[in-house]
């Protein structure tokens, strides 16, 4: 949903030794044509280079690093059957500095950054007669630099730790960086987020736009992150988390966002009119702007809708089509994903998750045969038609097994997790540990489906990517009270998320409810009170929690508490390797949750500084010796 207009060139600008990437034109075809620097001593060069600095926000969702570095190595997700960059999932020695998506991200985000830096030093200068005449009008469009800047920054610093630290713009080539320490870069991010805080406006008619409660939201993330801290150095300090708790407050009682008051309106893609709402909802604080046309989306289009995906083509009754979208197969939940939420009470679960698909296509409907037709008159008889169920997965557990039998007669295909065989006993159908059984049908995560792509061969999406809203922004502060001790305030935020999770009085509940759930036919009550998370759940070791068996004090079993409703809340959106990297727990909650990640060590809580970024800087006019670079690695890499 498309508002903001961007370069499609940038001209001569280099940074770390390369030359600065163009720009696309998300918005309008027109060429804007290869510029150089002298535009941006220009009001309205400077006006086309702040929106071009929001353009790398979109890179996250450009290509399969999205999830191979923010959501693969971690407990709620895995590897499904086609296994493209798996190794970020299993940390074997194909993860390191050569891998092209360590580079990929540290190049886009530079990139972004020398954008901002670039604005940052020239506005002030500018005489400007329109939009940059007065200095407030400068200083809005310097609170956005700087607000992209932070963004831009704590992703590198989250990824990488400690990492070249630029403030002033790069032209030309230059090549003498070093490292800063990790706490200094968190100084410039809080330092840029807190200007923006107090001189972004709260509101915008140019949706996609930082605001002031966008930075206020990452100013307490950023502050949950640094203060977090225990054995990492990030230079937190006593007020972090306080701040923390002080800028998620300042979002909740803005009265700008609001939680939509059902779940799946977030992710509703069933129409233009829909998709126009889910995308503008006044959940969202933040998100990378694409545009709904995707003649334009070009190579940066949101990709991410075909990796969630599972393999139905090969189904009878289905063919390939743009509603169920590309089935990639990338990523699949994990048995932890499946389990951590009380799937009868809470909505959230049915409403990202697809189970159930419908037949398509009429050319390959099964056919009863003698040996399963449930009546001599059914033989050769289509099972089903175009516009019924083609096949289910069932997310059962091992204490509601299907039998085979009922699987064996039923006239569409049935993929339950669990399976009661002929012999009576209990085993994997699909099996999201690996052990045994596919990876090639799951529950399908549906958040990122885009059905206004022109073809299903299409991979660039048109959706845009939310990278903050506001569900979020009450699990920060919730967070951020508990590690205060203040439980009382900390489940008040956690239960106003989960209060729009219950199914509401009134609301049907999708079948498998009462068939596999244990909920019962007809059931209209609400399911708040089931719902309603209190201190039991991490003052006892709840085993509803699933808790690593290492977590022992009250302190950090709620740690593990907000990690689980993040999940609950927020599963596959591209947070999970930074919210595990960040809280320390990636080792125990991975090894614990994640049975193909068994090589993770600690070192994986860093990336590896890219191959490409040590072959190419300089040391006192000299190219790095060899023992030079890898004093600039990250350890273990």
């Amino acid at each position: 949903m498309t508002t903001i207009r961007t370069l499609r060139a940038v001209g001569a600008i280099a940074l770390l030794g390369l030359g600065l990437g163009s720009c696309k034109d998300y918005l309008k075809e027109e060429l804007v044509s290869t510029l150089t620097n002298d535009y941006f001593s220009t009001e309205q060069g400077l006006e086309d280079l702040v929106k071009s600095g929001y353009e790398q926000t979109r890179y996250k969702f450009a290509n399969e690093h999205s999830y191979a570095m923010f959501n693969f190595g971690v407990d709620e997700m895995t590897y499904a059957d086609q296994i493209n960059f798996y190794w970020w999932d299993i940390y074997d020695s194909r993860l390191n500095s050569s891998d092209g998506f360590v580079d990929g991200v540290w190049t886009a985000d530079y990139d972004g950054i020398n954008r901002c830096n670039i604005g940052i030093a020239r506005i002030p200068g500018i005489q400007g007669t329109t939009t940059l005449r007065t200095q407030a009008q400068k200083d809005q469009r310097l609170a956005e630099l700087r607000f992209l800047r932070a963004y831009y920054y704590f992703q590198l610093v989250q990824q990488y730790g400690a990492i070249p630290l630029v403030t002033t713009p790069t032209e030309g080539v230059q090549l003498e960086y070093s490292r800063a320490p990790v706490p200094d870069v968190y100084r410039l991010i809080i330092s840029d987020l807190r200007y923006a805080a107090t001189t972004l406006s709260p509101t915008t008619t140019d949706f996609g736009r930082a605001t002031q409660g966008a930075a206020q939201h990452y100013l307490a993330k950023a502050y949950l992150t640094r203060g977090s801290a225990v054995t990492d150095v990030r230079g937190q300090k006593p007020t972090d988390i306080d701040s923390a708790a002080y800028y998620a407050d300042q979002v909740i009682a803005g009265g700008r966002y609001a939680l939509e008051t059902d779940y799946a309106r977030l992710f509703d893609f069933s129409s233009y009119t829909n998709s126009v709402a889910a995308q503008t909802s006044k959940e969202i604080i933040f998100s990378s702007q694409f545009l709904n046309v995707p003649a334009l989306a070009g190579r940066f289009g949101n990709r991410v809708h075909s990796y969630f995906t599972l393999q139905y083509d090969n189904e009878p009754g289905m063919a390939r089509d743009l509603l169920n979208d590309r089935p990639f197969r990338r990523v699949m939940p994990t048995n932890y994903a499946l389990d951590i939420f009380d799937r009868r009470n809470d909505s959230r679960f049915y409403k990202m998750m697809r189970t159930a698909w419908i037949a398509n296509n009429s050319g390959n409907l099964p056919k009863w045969t003698a040996a399963d037709a449930p009546t001599p008159a059914q033989v050769n008889q289509n099972k089903f038609a175009v516009g019924d169920t083609a096949f289910f997965v069932v997310v059962n557990t091992p204490q509601n097994p299907v039998p085979q039998a009922q699987i064996t007669r039923s006239r569409y295909r049935v993929y339950a997790r669990y399976v009661r065989n002929a012999a009576g006993t209990v085993v994997p159908g699909y099996d999201p540990t690996g052990a045994v059984g596919l990876r090639n049908k799951f529950p399908q995560l549906i958040k990122y489906n885009d059905p206004f792509r022109t073809s299903a061969a299409d991979e660039a999406g048109t959706k845009d990517g939310i990278l903050a809203r506001f569900a979020e922004t009450y699990l920060i502060a919730a967070e951020a009270y508990g590690r205060k001790g203040d439980y009382t305030k900390a489940l008040q935020y956690v239960n106003l998320v989960r209060q729009r999770a219950a199914y509401k009085a009134g609301e049907v509940r999708p079948n498998v409810n009462y068939r596999y759930e244990g909920g019962v036919r007809g059931d209209v009550t609400s399911t708040y009170p089931a719902l309603t998370a209190t201190q039991a759940n991490f003052t006892t070791n709840d085993p509803k929690e699933m808790y690593p068996p290492a977590v022992g004090s009250t302190a950090e079993r709620f740690i593990h508490f907000i990690l689980n409703e993040r999940t609950r809340e927020l599963l596959g959106e591209l947070h999970r390797w930074e919210d595990l990297a960040r809280t320390e727990t990636l080792v125990a909650r991975t090894r614990y949750h994640n049975p193909d990640a068994v090589a993770i060590q600690p070192f994986h809580k860093l990336r590896p500084i890219p191959q490409t970024h040590l072959e190419r800087i300089f040391r006192n006019g000299q190219p790095l010796s060899t023992t030079e670079r890898q004093a600039e690695q990250n350890p273990g890499y």
